[in-house]
């Protein structure tokens, strides 16, 4: 239960933040937020299932509930609170401004830091391997060609700020970019990882890692959320018994979930890194000088040409039918996710033989760690060989977890994995063969929900259609578990501030090339002069043919998104607004969500299409046909859900603070001709309506 010293400490923190900040309002949506929160991870709507799933329109202020919410009552219980948000920018905010602000100005102290993955970080050792280049030491190099001089100066730049305390190790807070083939020598790597060495001891990984230990507040991404929950939890993060989750921008798990669990890999390119594989099992027997060494090895090429032999057999059955697959597209689904049976008996046996492989070279791998650390074997003879056989086994990892996806029976009673080959070319043909899952609810229950000490999820779109139901099952909560459901409007005067306008049109959206012509025809008496102004489109197609007509006919200028990095466009934008000129800016889907334009750079907001998203992905695909399948309606089950929550975002971008005022114009009569656009118009915050007939 919630104590009355904690209450008492997130009522003073409440107070203190009022009397430290000028002109602070508090808001009675906050406040109860920070209430709700703080009673579900006490305990007093259920022992058992401490979940709040909230949904917080634009302005309520989520980041200052859940952290007051949540982490004075954690630090009361010893329990860590992991913030964990869909991207490393949100989470570098959280870092960098939120949480530094409630230290300041709460009087609450607590410590917090920033959790990355672990190739984010550089590893000393490797830096030093990279930055000597003379043969003549016996140092053996890593580079496979010469590198560049360049890249030499960046190299001892890194070391020297390193050394000297200047940078902290992590690729993000070097002040210009590390290129990816430079970064790839140097960064932090579970497998060639030898913390127990003197070279080991200042490692930026591990510092980091302890830094985490002595915390009370994590900050990570969902993607490393999600490896340390798919490894059991508690390997990287803190136990989940042990951690209160909060999830911001929650209503992107399920879909990063989804593309976390799925698993791709190349036949003919597998085939070819297979045929190097007893390479590396021989040098690391030459050079560990160990009888023990050589059965392994020898173990390790046989297994691996097996999985060559069957990958053969692969790529015969793919090139055998090639017409009954890639007729008329160079992907092919299996239907209801069914493979033929003799690709599955050779999935299966590709798997066994993977995992045989894999378990080969890790006995190689750790026998060559034991003579490193015996002094048998020099760090910098080793050095090069770990990291090509962590490079194997990170290979190898992937080929037993895709084959393992075709090998794998589906339940009679869940969803089928959706499985999909793509015919690619390049400098050669070659099969892509790839798996993912179609619901990842399930997974999110048993890895997640049940073991978390609490949780709370939150966004400013997790409803679709004025319910919480489409997100629910996606993750895999139920309606009936103890888990709470709060839904809080936005402050915003949304009467009174802006207007939604659905204009006469002669042409729907399903008649494209004249309803792009109507669209052409009538966008320049909506687009306002000396204001600023975003026009988003459904279709790339649509957006250019647009801007192209309207700058040959009308002499507009516009800003198109692809044309110019997104930052670049902002910054025009916004230096054309505060010059009191006209901007325009056109966007696709991605300009729908996170663009944040307050004041005058945003009065006038044009949405062109409803966003329907087609299923075109495999996954997609065969998460409509496993709808249909059960009787169910894809459309209204799955798209009309979809785009309501993202048009409650594209309608987002209008009001970003409370003094903001502005017009949303929404060009697909959908709206009103359709059964399900009154659903859709009712999801949406209550500007006030002008809809023209």
């Amino acid at each position: 239960m919630l104590g009355d010293k904690t209450k008492e400490i997130i009522r003073k923190a409440y107070k203190e933040i009022g009397n430290n900040l000028p002109n602070f309002t508090p808001r009675k949506e906050q406040a109860y937020l920070i209430a709700e929160i703080a009673k579900t991870i006490g305990g007093e709507y259920s022992k058992d299932r401490k979940q709040i799933v909230i949904e917080a329109g634009t302005g309520t202020g989520k980041s200052l509930a859940y952290c007051l919410g949540a982490i004075p009552l954690a630090m009361s219980r010893k329990k860590k609170v992991v913030i964990s948000t869909a991207t490393v920018a949100l989470q570098e905010q959280l870092y960098l401004k939120d949480l530094p602000f409630l230290v300041e100005k709460s009087g609450v102290k607590f410590e917090y830091c920033l959790v990355k993955g672990r190739q984010r970080y550089v590893c000393k050792q490797r830096l030093a391997l990279a930055c000597h280049n003379n043969e003549d030491d016996g140092q053996v190099l890593l580079w496979e060609v010469k590198p560049k001089e360049s890249d030499i100066k960046l190299l001892n730049n890194l070391k020297e700020k390193l050394d000297n305390g200047k940078w902290q190790g992590d690729r993000d807070s070097w002040p210009s970019p590390i290129p990816n083939h430079v970064w790839q020598h140097i960064q932090s790597d579970k497998h060639s990882c030898l913390r127990h060495l003197s070279d080991h001891t200042h490692c930026p990984f591990h510092k980091a890692r302890d830094n985490m230990d002595v915390a009370d507040v994590l900050v990570v991404n969902h993607s490393l959320l999600l490896a340390d929950i798919e490894l059991g939890g508690g390997i990287i993060l803190s136990d989940p018994e042990d951690s209160i989750y909060i999830i911001d921008e929650a209503h992107h798990l399920p879909d990063i979930t989804r593309d976390h669990s799925s698993a791709m890999a190349t036949v003919k390119g597998a085939i070819d890194w297979l045929g190097k594989v007893a390479s590396t099992g021989d040098k690391i027997t030459n050079l560990c000088k160990s009888q023990k060494s050589i059965s392994p090895s020898l173990k390790l090429a046989d297994y691996t040409q097996e999985v060559i032999s069957d990958l053969q057999k692969v790529n015969g059955f793919l090139d055998a039918n090639q017409n009954a697959f890639f007729m008329e597209d160079k992907q092919y689904r299996f239907e209801n996710g069914l493979i033929p049976d003799n690709l599955k008996n050779l999935a299966e046996d590709i798997q066994s033989a993977s995992k045989k492989s894999l378990s080969e070279i890790n006995k190689l791998y750790n026998m060559l760690m034991e003579d490193v650390k015996d002094g048998a074997v020099k760090m910098h003879q080793a050095e090069p060989l770990l990291a090509e056989s962590g490079f194997v086994i990170q290979r190898l990892e992937n080929l037993e977890k895709i084959w393992g996806m075709y090998a794998k029976t589906d339940p009679d009673k869940g969803a089928p994995l959706a499985r999909w080959v793509e015919k690619t070319s390049g400098k050669r043909d070659d099969y892509l063969v790839s798996a993912s899952p179609i619901e990842v609810g399930f997974m999110l229950e048993d890895n997640l929900w049940s073991k978390a000490d609490a949780a709370v999820l939150c966004s400013a779109t997790l409803c679709a259609l004025n319910k919480f139901d489409h997100f629910r099952i996606q993750s895999g909560l139920k309606n009936n578990d103890g888990t709470q459901y709060k839904k809080l409007n936005s402050p915003f005067d949304y009467q009174n501030n802006a207007v939604l306008t659905i204009p006469k049109m002669a042409n729907e959206p399903n008649v494209s090339d004249l309803f792009t012509d109507e669209i052409i025809e009538k966008l320049p008496s909506i687009l306002k002069k000396k204001e600023g102004n975003l026009v988003l489109f459904s279709s790339y197609w649509q957006m250019e043919t647009v801007a192209e007509a309207l700058r040959k006919k009308k002499k507009l200028a516009v800003l198109v998104q692809g044309e110019h990095s997104r930052q670049y466009i902002l910054e025009r934008h916004k230096k054309l607004c505060d010059e009191g000129k006209t901007s325009i800016i056109f966007g696709s889907q991605s300009f729908s969500e996170g663009l944040d334009l307050p004041g005058h750079y945003l009065t006038n907001l044009v949405i062109t299409k409803l966003p329907f998203s087609v299923p075109t992905s495999p996954v997609d695909q065969a998460q409509a046909e496993y709808v249909k399948l059960k009787g169910g309606n894809p459309f209204m089950q799955l798209s009309v859900p979809e785009a309501s929550k993202k048009l409650i975002q594209a309608c987002g971008r209008l009001l970003r603070n409370e003094k903001d005022t502005g017009m949303i114009t929404l060009l697909d009569r959908r709206l009103v001709s359709k059964r399900y656009g009154k659903e859709l118009l009712d999801s949406l915050p209550p500007f006030k309506r002008n809809i023209e007939y």
